[in-house]
């Protein structure tokens, strides 16, 4: 198996069995909107998270986006980035401009 193999088996497994939030099949497919809202409820929900709800859901959507790299159309950047912003939105935090 090659290292890049390994890589890709590895963080594709932390987007599926995070010890810190149970997220639903296909989040990262959704509109910005969902992506936050059902980032949010898993984050909230999860009793395993060691980061408040907040940074949790923020750093998995971060994960995410790192993990694509050059892989992510710069359409699907753009709609993530969104998300980043809708998150920061629903649990009322400052929004960048």
């Amino acid at each position: 198996m090659s290292t890049q193999h390994s890589k890709k088996k590895w963080s594709a497994d932390v987007t599926e069995h995070s010890d810190a939030l149970d997220l639903e099949n296909d989040v990262f497919k959704r509109s910005p909107t969902r992506i936050a809202r059902s980032l949010k409820q898993s984050a909230e929900h999860s009793h395993r998270r060691k980061s408040s709800p907040y940074r949790s859901a923020m750093s998995m959507l971060t994960f995410y986006i790192n993990r694509a790299g050059r892989n992510l159309s710069s359409a699907r950047r753009r709609k993530l980035e969104v998300a980043k912003q809708k998150l920061r939105e629903a649990f009322h935090r400052e929004t960048k401009t």
